[in-house]
């Protein structure tokens, strides 16, 4: 009686396999992957102005506006533990659904300084979902703002872009 168990058993898993909705054999698979865009606005001053994206595989782009040590478009590549690592950084302040936005007159703002930049983070899925927008504005002087502003403020170190950026 083992004998026979043990001779249906690959059968068995043939025909499980067989069973299974989803992908046809040989059709190519889908793979979900987001990029991030991290960028900043003007304050009255010098602050630098500047975005940079970055793909799960490791790919980046850095783009100089204002007040920063390089102007225009700039390449980069790490590896992908390095955009791993970044991505998931910033996604611990990403919206659970949707945008959200820390501004003046926003519940998590709390008091405001003026004259203060913002950063903004968007979120591109390559699934055709709508792009999911975080901005905060860093007059913010909340509890919730301060934590969202830490993580966004280090975020930048993560990433081989700081001669681009220039000082601070």
């Amino acid at each position: 009686m083992n004998l026979r168990l043990l001779a249906l058993a690959p059968l068995t898993l043939v025909a499980a396999c067989a069973m299974q909705p989803g992908v046809e054999a040989g059709a190519p698979v889908a793979i979900e992957r987001t990029a991030v865009t991290y960028s900043t606005e003007p304050c009255r001053g010098f602050c630098p102005v500047y975005s940079v994206t970055v793909t799960p595989e490791g790919e980046g782009v850095f783009e100089g506006r204002e007040h920063t040590a390089v102007k225009g478009e700039r390449r980069f590549t790490v590896d992908a533990a390095t955009a791993a690592r970044f991505i998931e950084h910033v996604g611990a302040v990403k919206p659970a659904a949707g945008d959200r936005r820390i501004e003046m007159d926003t519940p998590d703002c709390g008091m405001v300084a003026t004259d203060l930049p913002a950063i903004n983070v968007q979120w591109n899925a390559n699934t055709g979902a709508a792009p999911q927008m975080l901005h905060l504005y860093l007059g913010c002087r909340s509890d919730e703002a301060a934590r969202v502003k830490a993580v966004l403020q280090s975020a930048p170190d993560l990433l081989p872009i700081a001669a681009f950026i220039g000082k601070r």
